[in-house]
């Protein structure tokens, strides 16, 4: 194995590791302030950006953010990824023995069962260099309908749903529109040729900006409503979902080319949707009075 790939998949793995602990001590923070009011953006994210926890959570992503990068550029994208989708198996293990959360039978089945669905998934599909061009019909739709999804799925406690669920709903619906941030960040590349301008007057750079900042508010409320695990385990896998549906149809990532490959890449879909089922959301919002004082 090139030592260039030995050091990508390391950093992947890191990047895998420090991904989690920045989810985990986010939760920590967002559990430690008044609950985040989504009809009021500006005020929950003074909040939470208030708590020393959750600034701590958000410089570990920064850090996670930049050894992506680097891996990026040492290994391919679908090596990279597929150790990236690890990290819903080392947050369990994370979360168990650090952080105190209950880890049930059924968490640690589901954890594994998106692992293996998700690395599946991705060693499947062929390997391609840098792709960044996309036909703007194709990535309009694609954006348009996961913001409809990211949305629909903010909106879903308000809508009946049990409230133990709440938690993972949210969590699924910030993984969605970190997704939608990260397909449209991957149409930047594709118009950074024409310099900061064409970057700055692109409406993909609003995109972005928008589903991460909703995303944000979106994974802190959902901290609040349930617990560390199958909230962080919904916003990974749906992002990671998101991405890869999103290079194929947008980006012209191809699929396999033969008939048995498709098959693996279905079950891999069929995995990631059962892994939801054996994941439940339980309540992880600490009682009014600790939150209180805690303030």
């Amino acid at each position: 194995m090139p030592s260039t790939l030995t050091a990508g998949i390391v950093l992947a793995l890191v990047c895998a590791v420090v991904t989690q602990l920045g989810f985990l001590w986010k939760h920590r923070g967002a559990n430690a302030v008044p609950q985040v009011e989504l009809r009021r953006p500006l005020k929950s994210a003074r909040v939470l950006l208030g708590c020393g926890w959750f600034r701590l959570g958000l410089a570990v992503a920064a850090g996670a953010w930049a050894l992506h990068v680097m891996a990026l550029a040492l290994a391919p994208l679908s090596v990279v990824q597929a150790v990236l989708s690890t990290g819903v198996v080392i947050l369990a293990v994370l979360g168990d023995r650090l952080f105190s959360c209950h880890v049930s039978p059924r968490q640690w089945a589901g954890a594994g069962v998106t692992a293996v669905g998700l690395v599946l998934l991705v060693v499947t599909l062929p390997r391609q260099g840098s792709h960044d061009a996309f036909a703007p019909p194709a990535l309009i739709a694609f954006e348009g309908g996961m913001l409809a999804l990211g949305t629909l799925l903010v909106a879903a406690p308000r809508m009946g749903t049990p409230s133990r669920h709440h938690g993972a709903l949210l969590g699924a619906a910030a993984g969605v529109l970190f997704g939608v941030s990260d397909v449209a960040v991957k149409a930047l590349t594709g118009v950074a040729g024409g310099g900061a301008l064409a970057i700055v007057t692109s409406p993909w750079l609003m995109v972005a900006a928008v589903s991460s900042m909703i995303a944000f508010l979106a994974s802190a409320r959902g901290f609040q409503d349930g617990d560390a695990i199958p909230v962080i385990a919904c916003t990974s896998t749906a992002s990671n979902v998101t991405c890869i549906l999103g290079g194929i149809l947008v980006f012209g990532d191809a699929l396999a080319h033969n008939v048995v490959l498709v098959l693996l890449q279905i079950v891999a879909f069929v995995l990631v949707a059962a892994a939801a089922l054996l994941v439940p959301a339980g309540n992880g919002r600490p009682a009014a009075r600790e939150v209180v004082a805690a303030a």
